[in-house]
């Protein structure tokens, strides 16, 4: 109901909350027997949710507004199961009511078996029915998995315990080579060419479904923090590799010592509380998650030095969001003492330039300066928002204001004569310009690994796509600086 009220006046008639916070009580089996949640809507509408199998709530629907208020009472079934008058209550602000009766002669159920034998004798597979489409089923599906999530309710078959297979019943193994793998110093495994995400998942079914599939397609490269989601990620990465059994087959990144937080005797601590989160003795690349440039860069190089010494590292080291100067004072170090090298590096590339920072403290690395230093000192960039997080959708776009941030750190006109680009190689090659961006960032002769974090399913198999395109030297160059000459979409 909240999402039919939230989109009235849109063109789908239902609109999907950017927000959903919960709290609720779960019974001794496990049952949620109360639980009330609060949704935020793009729009500005607000809706408090409430339901309960053990207290009898009013079950009233109330719709606020800043000219009165309306009511309908037992709003699921107002006209009665069987058919009758329903009343919609109007509530002015001055306090005049008006009721406006609506008359139904059937049966509540009677609709929907009409509406399916209509389809069915039709052959179509949804229903030609204004007040439930597909996309408002697939849309109340997923605030219930994120209300549920809310409030800890998982049911036994979505447990890693439990759920040890694919959604398809079968033994996780690879069945394609579409995610490319490469080596890269310091690391024994062969790594995928791409690093999956999981920021946007909060339970082990939906994080899995993903992550098998990435994995079927040729991905092992998983990336997580300290610091996301309060250690949700580092959870369900966990118990991703022991419910598959596939630890040894994955690489797992981890990252710590975030702002404030910054110091080196950070660096174990928050690595011992990542690797018990996992179920873990070791991760296979580790960054530092920023720096701190008032602390000298030799104590952190010991700090990550010694959790390579102890085995609780077994690959290369590096930092996230961190300068060409200070990334060369800590290879100068470890190169006098003796220690680890760092070799990885986790700053933004894509085909759009960061124009402003995403967060505080955020390095770009898309400049021709900064691959030059990549190749002379061979590191490999690990660069989250490869995909400059939505600039080449949709959303963005010359006067589309809608998301302020995509608009504050991406646009500009040299950014938007590359979305051209991309949108005119797309159309010649049959992609989206978001896979076009994202082949740039893997055409990048290994040395950036862009990092990937698709919200669902689709998603990734949309951005797996990107691995089909083979992109020419001159592509590359013609999407970035607009030479024409140089290009197979010219």
């Amino acid at each position: 109901m909240a999402l039919l009220i939230a989109g009235i006046g849109t063109s789908s008639g239902v609109m999907e909350p950017t927000e959903v916070t919960a709290l609720g009580h779960l019974g001794r089996t496990g049952v949620d027997e109360w639980t009330s949640a609060l949704l935020s809507f793009p729009n500005g509408i607000i809706a408090e949710l409430s339901c309960s199998v053990s207290l009898e709530q009013e079950n009233v629907l109330r719709i606020l507004g800043t000219k009165g208020r309306i009511e309908v009472d037992q709003f699921w079934f107002a006209g009665r199961k069987q058919g009758g008058t329903s009343i919609i209550r109007i509530v002015h602000a001055d306090g005049r009511q008006e009721e406006v009766p609506l008359v139904e002669p059937r049966h509540l159920y009677s609709f929907e078996v009409e509406a399916a034998g209509d389809a069915i004798r039709a052959g179509r597979t949804e229903f030609a029915y204004p007040g439930m489409s597909r996309a408002d089923t697939l849309g109340n599906l997923r605030v219930m998995d994120k209300w549920r999530a809310a409030i800890g309710l998982e049911y036994e078959g979505e447990k890693h315990t439990t759920r040890t297979r694919t959604v398809r019943g079968d033994k996780l193994a690879r069945k394609t080579s579409l995610v490319r793998s490469g080596r890269i110093d310091g690391l024994q495994k062969e790594i995928s060419l791409a690093a999956l995400g999981l920021m946007e998942f909060s339970t082990f079914s939906s994080a899995a479904i993903v992550l098998d599939a990435f994995f079927e397609a040729g991905g092992n490269l998983v990336d997580t923090a300290f610091l996301y989601g309060n250690g949700v990620q580092d959870r369900l990465v966990g118990e991703w590799m022991r419910s598959r059994g596939v630890r040894q087959e994955t690489v797992v990144i981890a990252k710590g010592a975030h702002s404030p937080l910054c110091y080196p005797d950070v660096i174990g601590k928050q690595l011992t509380t990542s690797l018990e989160r996992m179920g873990t003795d070791y991760v296979d690349i580790y960054f530092m998650h920023r720096d701190n440039p008032d602390i000298p860069v030799g104590e952190f190089v010991d700090a990550m030095d010694a959790e390579v010494a102890a085995g609780r590292i077994r690959g290369p080291i590096g930092g996230s969001n961190w300068t060409r100067e200070r990334f060369e004072e800590a290879i100068a170090y470890a190169e006098r003492a003796g220690k680890t090298k760092p070799s990885v590096l986790s700053n933004n590339f894509s085909l759009a330039e960061m124009v402003q920072p995403v967060w505080a403290g955020c390095i770009s690395s898309s400049d021709d300066a900064w691959m030059r230093w990549l190749e002379e000192n061979d590191v490999t960039n690990f660069a989250w928002s490869s995909q400059a997080r939505g600039f080449f959708t949709d959303r963005a776009g010359r006067g589309k204001l809608d998301d302020l941030e995509l608009a504050r750190s991406w646009y500009s006109e040299g950014n938007f004569a590359r979305r051209d680009r991309a949108i005119a190689l797309g159309r010649k090659l049959g992609k989206d310009p978001i896979q076009i961006a994202l082949a740039y960032v893997l055409a990048q002769k290994g040395r950036v690994i862009p990092l990937i974090g698709p919200r669902l399913l689709a998603e990734l198999n949309h951005s797996l796509d990107a691995f089909a395109v083979t992109l020419s030297p001159g592509d590359v160059q013609w999407l970035r600086d607009g030479d024409p000459g140089e290009s197979s979409a010219a």
